[in-house]
C-alpha cells in the first residue's frame, strides 16, 4: 500500500473493541445513604465521648481542687494519723493523679460514684431513687411548654403585629425576667395557701405518700398503673402547681423560637405560590410552613428539656420536691463531693445526650443536612 492511498482514507478505521457492560454500583442510592447515615452515626458517636471524657476530667479536676478533705468528712476530725492514713489509701488518693483518674473514669463506666456521706448509702442507688422525681417533673413542665408555646408561637407569626403577637412577646419576656422562685413563693401563696387548689409541697400528701408501688420511680405512673385513682389525683394536684411553673419558662423559649421559624419560612416564595394557587390560610400555614419547621423544633424541645432536667434545683428546693437537683444542692451544703460529683456527670450526660440525639435526629431528617 503506498502512502498516497492511506492519506486519501481508501480504507475505514478499525472499529473499537466492545466495551463490557458497566456494573450497577452496589447499592445504589440506598448504599450511599447508607454509608452517609454511618458516618453520621460515627461523628456524634465520636463526639458524645469525646465530650463525656471532657465532662470527667472537668468534674475530676473539681473533687481534687475543692477546699474539702473527703478522709476528714469519712474519718471524723478526731480520727488518729493512722487511721487518716488508712482511709487515704483506702480512697487511692496516695496514687499519681493520671491513675486516679483512670480509676474514676473505671469506675464511672461501671456506674460507681462511690458511697455518700449524708445518706451512708451508694450514691448510684440514690440517684436512682431521687433521678425520676426529676424526669417526671421536667417531662410535664417541656409537655406543658409544647401544647401552649408551639401554637403560640404559630399564631403570632400568622398574625405578626396583632394583639396575640404583642401576647406572646410579653410572655416571652416576663418568663426570661421573673426570678423563679419569686414566682414559685407567689405560687404556693396564693393557689396553695389562699385558694387551695393545689397540693401543697413534696410530691404527695401524707394519705398516700409510700402506698403505691414503686415500679417506675414516677408516681404519675405508678399510680396509673396501680389504678389507684385517688393517688393519681393527689399526685397530680402537688405536681401541677411545679410542673406549670417549670412549663411557663420552657414555652416563653419554645413559642419564641416557633415564631421565629415560622417567621422565616412565612417570607418564602413557596409560601406566596401556596397561597396565589388557592390554598387556605391554615393549609398554608400548618402543611406547609410548620411542616418545614418540625425538624429544627424539635432539637429547640430537646435542649428545652434538658434545661429543665438540669435546672430545676431552684423549683425543687421551694416544692420541697425529692429530685436530684434537691439532692445535689444538699449534697453540696453537706460537703458531700461523691454525691455533688455524681449527680453532677447524671446531669451532664443527659445534658450531652440530648444535645447530640438532638443533632442526630436533625442531620437524618433534614433533607437540606444530606
Amino acid at each position: 500500500m503506498t502512502e498516497t492511498s492511506v492519506a486519501g482514507g481508501g480504507s475505514n478505521p478499525p472499529a473499537p473493541l466492545p466495551q463490557p457492560p458497566a456494573q450497577p454500583e452496589l447499592g445504589g442510592g440506598h448504599g450511599r445513604k447508607l454509608l452517609r447515615s454511618l458516618r453520621v452515626l460515627g461523628g456524634v458517636f465520636l463526639s458524645l465521648a469525646l465530650t463525656l471524657l471532657g465532662l470527667l476530667v472537668v468534674t475530676f479536676i473539681i473533687g481534687r481542687i475543692m477546699p474539702i478533705d473527703p478522709v476528714l468528712k469519712i474519718v471524723g476530725e478526731r480520727a488518729t494519723q493512722a487511721q487518716y492514713d488508712a482511709a487515704y489509701q483506702a480512697l487511692g488518693l496516695d496514687k499519681p493523679l493520671w491513675q486516679q483518674f483512670a480509676i474514676y473514669v473505671w469506675d464511672v463506666i461501671h456506674g460507681d460514684f462511690g458511697k455518700s456521706i449524708s445518706t451512708g448509702q451508694q450514691v448510684s442507688a440514690d440517684l436512682k431513687r431521687v433521678f425520676p422525681a426529676t424526669v417526671e417533673l421536667a417531662t410535664l413542665g417541656t409537655l406543658i411548654g409544647i401544647v401552649v408555646g408551639v401554637p403560640l408561637g404559630v399564631i403570632a407569626a400568622a398574625r405578626r403585629g396583632g394583639w396575640i403577637d404583642q401576647i406572646a412577646r410579653v410572655v416571652a419576656l416576663v418568663g426570661y425576667s421573673m426570678p423563679i422562685f419569686w414566682l414559685g413563693l407567689m405560687g404556693l401563696l396564693v393557689f396553695y395557701g389562699m385558694l387551695g387548689w393545689v397540693g401543697g409541697p413534696g410530691r404527695q400528701g401524707i394519705l398516700y405518700d409510700g402506698m403505691t408501688t414503686e415500679v417506675t420511680g414516677m408516681v404519675l405512673v405508678d399510680t396509673l398503673i396501680a389504678g389507684d385513682w385517688g393517688a393519681f389525683k393527689d399526685a397530680f394536684s402537688h405536681i401541677i402547681l411545679p410542673a406549670s411553673l417549670l412549663g411557663y419558662f420552657s414555652l416563653a423559649y419554645i413559642s419564641r423560637m416557633t415564631r421565629s421559624f415560622m417567621l422565616e419560612q412565612l417570607g418564602g416564595e413557596y409560601i406566596l405560590t401556596a397561597r396565589v394557587k388557592g390554598l387556605s390560610e391554615t393549609r398554608v400555614i400548618w402543611g406547609h410552613a410548620f411542616r418545614n419547621i418540625a425538624v429544627p423544633l424539635l432539637t429547640v424541645i430537646a435542649l428545652s428539656f434538658a434545661t429543665l432536667l438540669e435546672g430545676s434545683v431552684l423549683t425543687e428546693i421551694i416544692f420541697s420536691w425529692p429530685g436530684i437537683g434537691q439532692y445535689i444542692t444538699k449534697a453540696m451544703l453537706a460537703g458531700d463531693m461523691n454525691a455533688v460529683l455524681g449527680g453532677t456527670v447524671v446531669i451532664g450526660t443527659c445534658f450531652i445526650g440530648l444535645n447530640l440525639l438532638s443533632d442526630l435526629l436533625y442531620r437524618l431528617l433534614d433533607p437540606r443536612s444530606q
